[in-house]
């Protein structure tokens, strides 16, 4: 009986390594380029153990074959199809959304409802239902009521910031920008208002950094989500922890009870939800919570990076911060130092393209789709046969190794806002992938862009942005990080104008 249940084992074991072993070569054995691969781990072990970013190891992929339509890999147990033709971008993101408008969620919606019920996570029709609702919380119009809080949000923060940080030999400048970011977030979608930059422990702030800062988390647990959703849905593992839940439901009922019992609207996201669903519900105020959650999701880390990587560049090249700073004079000469949203929005072009070249240089490393039903691709080379992604598929889309092709823009490791100016190179489109492209293009892009160019039109009014010697020059990526962070943070100093 011993030694049967010992060959049993062994047997198990070595059925087990058999199938690992033959996913290795999944894609090879169809013709499609595929790397070396790591038995259970794939091309993750170059993450996990050797720690390179994922930027990294997405243009290895890119670059495996160069007539390739697409090549795969697997990221643990999941098939990955990394797309790197355009047109079969567009098929996916586009013309055939369809059959890939969901991504991979590794949260429950039941043990963490602010991630599982956040727009960014949500597929299928609940996603359809949810993103038509918040639409018209971001259109030009709404973009132009919430200018004033907006304003007034950089207007403060950099009169407060120039005044702290002058004789300060290095500023980190990602914890000054988070907490912009979440004053931003306050007031625009939870409706309230703090100053983080004075009452630098305030709940709000630190509530809200915490359920954001994933490099607090243990890295295991998030490798573990990651890899294994399945069963951390079932274990009923969570990011956001339920006390912070609770606390920013609790936010989100008062402000609505205020609003309603005082006859109180704003043009905010809140507004839009509460005429839309029914506020007495406790599972209603969680909806509502969960997306006013995705500015947190997109403050403290895509915008607040995005600013910290703008300000590193203008630092590096003081002739590009020169000519901001002369059209930001003049814009502000020309209002009199009181901004409107049509100035800002139309006529600040350098700025615009300042914008769009560091998010080209330091896009978020990919556009990861699921696949919803099978669906039949192209070959991969010519002379190969066509290939089926399965249901339940990811698809990866290498934005950072397609905004540095060589094919598509003339010296691509160079920061070149011209590239950007008097249309010479559209701000849209398959080759400039930093706010997604398609029905699941970034919700809240006009948002993002509108609350960073605020901020550097008041910040460069003020002062001059300079290297220190923390700066991250030449820049290099956090590896724990999913969107684009310095590895040793992001420092600089500032000299007042006059």
């Amino acid at each position: 009986m011993y030694y049967l249940a010992w060959t049993l084992v062994v047997l198990v074991v070595t059925f087990v390594f058999y199938k690992a072993n033959r996913r290795r070569y999944h894609f090879s054995e169809r013709g499609i380029p595929q790397p070396f691969e790591w038995p259970f781990l794939g091309t993750s072990v170059e993450n996990v153990f050797k720690g390179r970013h994922m930027n990294h190891i997405l243009k290895d992929l890119y670059h495996l074959n160069k007539e390739a339509k697409y090549v795969g890999c697997h990221m643990f147990a999941e098939r990955i199809v990394v797309v790197r033709d355009l047109d079969l971008i567009k098929t996916v993101l586009v013309k055939n959304f369809d059959h890939f408008s969901d991504r991979r969620s590794f949260v429950d919606v039941q043990s963490d409802p602010l991630l599982g019920k956040n727009l960014a996570l949500l597929g299928g029709d609940e996603w359809r239902e949810v993103r038509n609702l918040l639409s018209p919380a971001f259109t030009s119009s709404k973009m132009r009521g919430m200018f004033a809080p907006m304003n007034e949000c950089a207007q403060r923060f950099t009169q407060l910031f120039v005044h702290l940080y002058k004789d300060e030999g290095e500023i980190d400048t990602k914890d000054a920008f988070s907490r912009y970011a979440n004053d931003v977030i306050a007031t625009c979608a939870f409706g309230i208002e703090v100053d983080s930059l004075r009452d630098r422990d305030n709940r709000f702030y630190v509530a809200g950094k915490r359920c954001t800062d994933f490099q607090k988390i243990p890295v295991a647990k998030l490798v573990f989500m990651n890899g294994f959703p399945s069963l951390s849905r079932k274990l009923g593992l969570r990011l956001v922890s339920k006390p912070d839940t609770d606390y920013f439901v609790d936010i989100i009922e008062t402000t609505i009870r205020t609003r309603e019992e005082k006859g109180i609207t704003r043009p905010d996201m809140l507004q839009i939800m509460m005429e839309a669903r029914d506020t007495k519900s406790r599972e209603s105020l969680l909806d509502i919570t969960a997306q006013a959650f995705i500015f947190f999701l997109g403050g403290f880390e895509s915008i607040a990076s995005q600013m910290c990587l703008i300000a590193n560049e203008l630092a590096a090249r003081p002739d590009v911060q020169r000519r901001l700073q002369d059209e930001v004079d003049a814009v502000m000469e020309k209002c009199s130092g009181k901004p409107s949203y049509e100035v800002v929005s139309n006529e600040m072009p350098y700025m615009d393209a300042v914008f769009s070249e560091t998010m080209r240089l330091y896009p978020v490393s990919l556009l990861r789709r699921l696949a919803s039903e099978d669906f039949e691709l192209p070959p991969a080379l010519p002379g190969c046969e066509p290939y089926v992604v399965r249901k339940g598929d990811g698809i990866f889309v290498p934005s950072c190794a397609i905004h540095a092709d060589a094919g598509y823009f003339e010296d691509p490791e160079a920061f070149d806002p011209n590239r950007f100016l008097g249309k010479k190179f559209p701000l849209t489109g398959v080759t400039n992938l930093g706010f997604g492209m398609g029905p699941r293009v970034c919700i809240g892009n006009r948002f993002a862009v509108l609350e960073t160019k605020i901020l550097f039109l008041h910040l460069l009014t003020k002062c001059s942005l300079e290297l220190c010697q923390k700066s991250p020059v030449p820049f290099e990526y956090d590896r724990f990080s999913f969107v684009p962070n310095a590895k040793n943070g992001f420092w600089l100093k500032i000299s007042p104008r006059k």
